[in-house]
């Protein structure tokens, strides 16, 4: 549910909703094309129904969160997000920013081109009031948050 591009790289960056228990971020490189990212046999890094099926071409992703941890709810369908590339907050240039539905949570991460790094719970820092529906990007790289109730919120720095 959502994708974008980096303005920066090219890289395509997308929020793909799981069957049922799991949700993932797949990144499609600049150049690259054509990536099986799974979708009916995975379920993130997990199998779902992979019987019978060739799966030596499958692409897993960058990232991944399950809805439940325990007794707590982490979300339950993932809203993709955007590259940071303003220039307010040097710190997070090149930092994606997604969240989930559900939960509200937000996360982030930084990727060097083969995996991420410094992936950060954001949930507290940036106070969502829930079901995080969409991430836009204004033309000078800064990001903003919008939830289902309209409120739509733009990481500053504090």
């Amino acid at each position: 549910w959502r994708f974008s591009f980096d303005p920066c790289t090219s890289d395509l960056y997308i929020g793909d909703v799981g069957q049922g228990s799991w949700e993932e971020v797949d990144i499609e490189p600049k150049g690259m094309g054509n990536r099986n990212y799974g979708w009916r046999l995975y379920e993130g890094t997990h199998e779902y129904n992979v019987g019978g099926y060739d799966v030596s071409n499958i692409t897993m992703p960058v990232d991944e969160y399950p809805h439940t941890m325990g007794a707590q709810n982490i979300g339950c369908s993932i809203s993709g997000g955007a590259v940071y590339r303003a220039s307010a907050i040097p710190a997070l240039r090149g930092t994606y920013f997604y969240g989930d539905y559900c939960s509200g949570k937000i996360w982030s991460f930084t990727w060097d081109g083969m995996m991420i790094q410094s992936k950060t719970d954001r949930t507290m820092d940036l106070q969502s009031n829930g079901n995080v529906v969409s991430f836009g990007q204004d033309n000078l790289g800064n990001v903003y948050v919008c939830d289902i109730a309209g409120t739509v919120s733009r990481i500053d720095a504090e």
